[in-house]
């Protein structure tokens, strides 16, 4: 069932909303006698600390943690709650993408507080976020953009409601039928023989591009061949192990989904990297 994405600077009152959310579900699903499941994930349930966002590596470490906590629930059945910082655009796209491959509805939650008084809620917890990793954090912050398909349906909450538009959310999640699956993701058995093996080649071959390109610092896109989207390059360079990384989470997005050709590989790798890489 459906996933909702939770997304806000530090003490915004996203998890006050989420179980909002949690109340109301729980109301309709008991009114049907419904045997689904609501799973609320959070940093605190994950056992990730907020120190882990005072380093980049540790950083990407959570973040890899909590997107394979939504993988590992979410399902045409339950419903799932990603309660977390979620600043990243490249992280909401990436449970777009989760969601989008099983085809179950998802909608994005903008938890909107200036962040004055979220500085403010943050001094008073006991567990608050240090002032400067605080700034940091807002500093980061990507708000979601309702004209993109990863960030859409968008509901944005401010802190003053008194509580989110919970009847506009269900209808998104359980009357909207769901997108079809994107051709990156569609879940179909393999039928070309070569299609790992051109996988691994095709995005192989544009990470070494891009590294070569990196060495021209003048350069803010590239032509990769016989793809018509061009390849942003990102505003700092970018190390080995960060486009291993992203192109190993790729592979593993496609390895049992077939695009309709191996031509596309290509084209849908730049769109990933464009999307990840800033």
């Amino acid at each position: 069932m459906p996933l909702v994405i939770i997304s806000g600077i530090p003490c915004a009152g996203k998890s006050q909303r989420a179980q909002q959310l949690v109340d109301d579900w729980t109301k309709r699903l008991g009114t049907t006698q419904s045997s689904r499941q609501i799973h609320w994930l959070r940093d605190e349930t994950l056992g990730i600390s907020k120190t882990a966002y005072d380093a980049s590596v540790a950083e990407k470490r959570a973040r890899g943690q909590f997107l394979s906590a939504v993988e590992r629930l979410l399902s045409r059945d339950d419903f799932v709650i990603a309660d977390g910082l979620n600043y990243i655009k490249g992280l909401r796209y990436q449970l777009y993408c989760v969601a989008r491959a099983i085809s179950t509805p998802h909608c994005v939650m903008h938890v909107a507080t200036p962040t004055d008084r979220a500085k403010e809620w943050n001094t008073q917890r006991s567990d608050g976020y240090p002032l400067d990793m605080f700034d940091n954090l807002v500093s980061r912050y990507e708000e979601p953009n309702g004209m993109t398909r990863w960030d859409s349906p968008l509901f944005t909450v401010l802190y003053t409601d008194d509580a989110p538009p919970l009847d506009a959310i269900w209808d998104a999640l359980v009357h909207r039928k769901a997108p079809p699956p994107l051709l990156a993701t569609a879940v179909k058995p393999v039928t070309a023989t070569n299609y790992l093996q051109e996988l691994d080649k095709v995005t192989q071959d544009i990470i070494n591009v891009l590294l070569d390109a990196q060495k021209d610092a003048l350069v803010d896109q590239i032509t990769v061949p016989n793809v018509s989207v061009k390849l942003n390059m990102p505003t700092q360079s970018v190390n080995m192990a960060s486009l291993r990384r992203l192109r190993r989470q790729y592979i593993n997005i496609n390895r049992m989904h077939v695009l309709i050709g191996t031509d596309r590989i290509a084209e849908q790798f730049v769109e990933y990297l464009n999307t990840n890489l800033h």
